[in-house]
C-alpha cells in the first residue's frame, strides 16, 4: 500500500518522522529469513501478526520507509527508498515503480530543497532510490542542497572500480548508475568509514555484514537513545534469533556479529531499535531474559 500519512515521535531534542513508501507482504517468511525455524514465527504470532507476518500465507510483512530527523535546526533523511521509474529487473515488485514518496515528504514538512543531510545506511536499491529523480536516464540529485553520506566501503564495492558488486547482479550496476553516480557528479557525496559525527545528537557507525559498508545511525539526546539499524534487521524474528540473517546479507558471519553487537548495546543502554523495514509503529525496545533478547514495547507515535 502507499503511504497516506506520516507518524512522528520526539526523542530528546530530535523529532523523528516516519514516511512510508510501501508496506505489505513481501516474501515467504523463510525466504526472507532462511535460517529461521517455523517455531519462532508460530510461537510469537501474537507479537508478529499482522504487522510483521501473515500467518495464513506464511509471508513476512515489511515496510519501505524513510526516517526524517529534525536535529539541531537541520533536516536529515535516513535512507531514501526505492524511487520512481527505475530499471530493476532483479526486483520485479519495484521495477518501474511509481509511488507518492515526495508527497509523503511534503506532508512531513520536508521539501527536497530543505533537506540538509541524506544518510544512505548502505547501497541497496530500496535505500538509495530517491537520492535522484529524472526521466529517460537523466538522473539528478533530488535534494540539491544536501550532503549525501555514503559508506565508502559500499561505494567501492558497488561501484565501477569493483565492476559494480563484482558483476553478480545487473541491478547493482543500475542502482549505482542511477542513484549514486549522479550524486558524485554533482559534488554532493561524502564518503566515510569507521564513524562519522553529523551533529551533537547523531553519529554514524560502521556495522558491516549485510553489505561491506552497512552502517547504523545512533541518536543520543537528553535521556533518549535510539539506533537506526538499516538492514541489520528485516523482521523482529531476528531480535529473537540474532544468528538468523536475511537472504540479502553478503557476509553471514559479519552480519551476525554486527547484529549481536548492536542488540547488546541497545539492551544495555535502552536504545530504541529503529530498523528500515519494520511495519507497525516501526520501532521497538529490546530487553534480555535468560540470556536471550526479547521484544519490549513498541514505540508510540503520533499520526500527522
Amino acid at each position: 500500500m502507499k503511504s497516506e500519512s506520516t507518524q512522528s515521535i520526539v526523542l530528546g531534542d530530535v523529532e523523528v518522522i516516519r514516511v512510508v513508501e510501501w508496506q505489505g507482504a513481501f516474501a515467504p517468511a523463510r525466504g526472507l529469513i532462511p535460517e529461521s525455524g517455523t517455531e519462532v514465527w508460530k510461537d510469537n504470532e501474537g507479537r508478529l501478526a499482522p504487522d510483521h507476518w501473515e500467518p495464513g500465507d506464511d509471508r513476512a510483512v515489511v515496510a519501505l520507509q524513510t526516517w526524517v530527523l529534525r536535529s539541531g535546526g537541520r533536516t536529515v533523511l535516513v535512507d531514501t527508498g526505492v524511487g520512481n521509474g527505475r530499471e530493476r529487473p532483479g526486483s520485479p515488485q519495484f521495477h518501474h515503480w511509481q509511488g507518492d514518496f515526495l508527497e509523503g515528504l511534503a506532508r512531513a514538512g520536508a521539501r527536497p530543497e530543505d533537506v540538509d543531510v541524506v544518510v544512505n545506511t548502505h547501497v541497496h536499491g530500496d535505500h538509495v532510490g530517491w537520492n535522484t529523480t529524472g526521466a529517460d536516464g537523466a538522473w539528478e540529485p533530488t535534494f540539491p542542497h544536501a550532503q549525501y553520506l555514503i559508506p565508502a566501503a559500499d561505494d567501492f564495492y558497488f561501484g565501477p572500480d569493483n565492476a559494480y558488486g563484482k558483476g553478480h547482479r545487473e541491478d547493482d550496476r543500475l542502482i549505482y548508475e542511477d542513484s549514486i553516480a549522479p550524486v558524485h557528479r554533482a559534488g554532493l557525496a561524502t564518503l566515510w568509514e569507521g564513524t562519522h559525527r553529523i551533529d551533537e545528537h547523531l553519529t554514524l557507525e560502521s556495522a558491516p555484514g549485510h553489505t561491506p559498508g552497512s552502517s547504523v545511525l545512533r541518536l543520543a539526546s537528553g535521556n533518549d537513545r535510539a539506533v537506526f539499524v538499516g538492514d541489520l534487521l528485516h523482521s523482529p524474528v531476528q531480535i529473537l534469533e540474532p544468528s538468523c540473517n536475511s537472504c540479502f546479507c553478503l557476509d553471514a558471519g559479519q552480519a551476525v556479529a554486527s547484529r549481536y553487537r548492536i542488540l547488546e548495546r541497545a539492551a544495555d543502554e535502552r536504545e530504541l531499535i529503529v530498523p528500515a523495514h519494520f511495519g507497525g509503529s516501526g520501532a521497538v525496545e529490546v530487553g534480555r531474559e535468560n540470556g536471550r533478547f526479547t521484544l519490549g514495547r513498541w514505540a508510540a507515535s503520533a499520526t500527522r
